[in-house]
């Protein structure tokens, strides 16, 4: 590991501004040198190369094949034509009845806060989605509010993105008090990728908004390695628990990266030794520019009844596939070796 991280973390929003932009600004801190890296000057122009700082330094030194770098290292492999690959692979776009809404399952709908990210990750299922005609403004918020009152059957709320953490407190607030005013809503889903990569994002103004909803919140963290999960993430886990909050995590499987039965023991022992939950193992989304990463069902299948036998049920994920039109996420059973 590369001791990048100062012992007083500043503020997120500075460790965001300090992200890693390109392979150019990476290499010396990882001791890598140009040669050993993938051309990536037509992937990055295709979608942007993000990395922050915390999560480079839980890589390894002059390792270009480590899985926390696979996830974010842009190559031009990612732009090669690949049959059955989409730009919308999950057909989001038929369940998009107005801005910034996302209502595929009858009792929830997702809100898209943000197009941005702090991370761009190279398998990333929404790289292409439109986000610029999602976009809510603050004052358009309330037309969320207006959705859900006309849809009195939903009982949850998702905050997505992007990443909804990528708003400031100060937004994410008023948003909130907004849902908790009303009565029809029991729950509030959070997906997010930021305490993950920026461990600061977990601070004293958002743990305040959290205390004051009465609803229940869920946070829902993507971490796909053992490797991603350091002391600075389980602290900041647990300042979460004490307010309340139920943290899991969903993953998805990618060839290079966690593809194999020590992965994925190690990731789910990480998480709950962090005070997380494993929720969701996801089959890759056949997104255009990601079928590298790709894996076959039937090997998720194999690999993840390997790893049932290794672990107690209570930290298997579930192996599961969003498959367009279908009213839930389709689990799919472990294929047991005997």
């Amino acid at each position: 590991m590369i001791p990048i991280q100062n012992t007083t973390a500043p503020h997120w929003s500075t460790e965001l501004a300090q992200a890693i932009k390109s392979p150019a600004e990476l290499m010396p801190l990882l001791g890598l040198s140009e040669q050993t890296l993938p051309p990536a000057a037509q992937a990055m122009t295709s979608f942007k190369m993000l990395v922050p700082r915390p999560f480079v330094g839980r890589m390894e030194y002059g390792n270009v094949n480590d899985p926390l770098l696979r996830q974010v290292l842009a190559d031009d492999i990612e732009m090669l034509p690949s049959a059955g690959y989409s730009k919308d692979p999950l057909e989001e776009g038929n369940h998009n009845p107005q801005k910034a809404i996302v209502h595929k399952y009858e009792r929830r709908i997702l809100v898209i806060t943000t197009g941005t990210c702090a991370v761009n990750c190279r398998y990333c299922f929404r790289r292409h989605f439109p986000y610029g005609d999602n976009q809510l403004a603050q004052k358009e918020w309330d037309s969320v509010i207006d959705y859900l009152t006309q849809h009195p059957e939903v009982n949850e709320v998702i905050l997505s993105g992007g990443d909804p953490l990528m708003l400031k407190d100060s937004q994410l607030g008023p948003h909130i008090e907004k849902l908790n005013a009303l009565p029809q809503l029991k729950r509030l889903r959070i997906h997010s990728r930021l305490p993950i990569v920026i461990p600061s994002r977990i601070n004293h103004e958002l743990l305040g908004w959290i205390n004051n909803s009465r609803l229940d919140i869920i946070l829902v963290l993507h971490s796909n390695h053992a490797n991603e999960i350091d002391q600075s993430v389980a602290e900041k886990v647990a300042l979460l628990k004490q307010a309340g909050v139920t943290v899991l995590n969903q993953g998805v499987l990618l060839k290079g990266v966690n593809d194999s039965v020590e992965a994925q023991v190690d990731l789910s022992e990480r998480l709950f030794s962090a005070g997380i939950l494993p929720y969701y193992m996801f089959t890759f989304d056949p997104i255009e520019g990601g079928a590298h990463f790709d894996l076959s069902v039937s090997f998720a299948q194999r690999l993840m009844g390997q790893v049932a036998e290794k672990l107690p049920g209570y930290l298997m994920p579930k192996l599961a596939k969003e498959i367009p039109g279908q009213p839930a996420k389709t689990v799919l059973a472990p294929t047991l070796s005997r």
